[in-house]
């Protein structure tokens, strides 16, 4: 899902300063599973399971994700610096199938900093940046040196919000609506996610 807009980022330079970058967060929730537990300030029971699909996620599009030349263009294309803020957690499903995508594509222009913040720890931005009232993640947004947004994006494609509704409308509970989605994602295979990104980078 996309949203374009015209305003700022209220977010301090010591905040970007103390980010992580992609290596480092995944490092974080890798350290953090290991001790049995995960990122945020609730440690559900779910969590921990959750973590884990997430890290062979993860681990999969980080091995087999590779964009389209047409996106790859693209993202060369821009000419100026920005940076790619990103508010997640490490229990996220929707998280682990896009940002290891997200990061990649990032990767093919040196103008471009991702930088990544745990949703919990960070409330303050969160509220700029909801989805219908809810601090849904991942959320994606790019902006200048001079802080003023250029886009956003999140928490999941279009596509996978499709799936979700039509998964609820089956009457199916949670944990199936959350197979119905993830099966999704696999079958997808990240063209949904790219061509969004390519809408808003061209």
């Amino acid at each position: 899902m996309t949203e374009k807009l015209k305003t700022q980022i209220d977010i301090s330079d010591a905040t970007l300063e103390s980010s992580m970058n992609y290596v480092e967060y995944r490092s974080l929730i890798d350290e953090l599973y290991e001790r049995n537990i995960v990122t945020g300030h609730e440690q559900k029971e779910t969590y921990l399971p959750y973590t884990q699909m997430n890290i062979q996620r993860m681990n999969r599009w980080d091995k087999h994700f590779e964009p389209t030349e047409e996106l790859i263009e693209a993202v060369k294309k821009i000419s100026t610096k920005q940076t790619w803020l990103i508010i997640t957690e490490g229990w996220c499903g929707d998280s682990a199938q896009n940002l290891p995508a997200v990061e990649k594509i990032s990767s093919y222009n040196g103008l471009i900093k991702t930088k990544y913040l745990l949703r919990d720890d960070n409330d303050a931005i969160m509220q700029q940046f909801l989805t219908n009232g809810k601090k849904s993640i991942p959320k994606v947004i790019c902006f200048d040196a001079a802080k003023n947004i250029l886009w956003q994006w999140g928490p999941r494609p279009a596509g996978a919000f499709e799936a979700m509704e039509a998964a609820k409308q089956e009457g199916l509970d949670a944990t199936a609506v959350k197979e119905k989605l993830h099966l999704w994602y696999a079958r997808d295979k990240q063209q949904n996610l790219q061509q969004e990104f390519l809408d808003l980078l061209s």
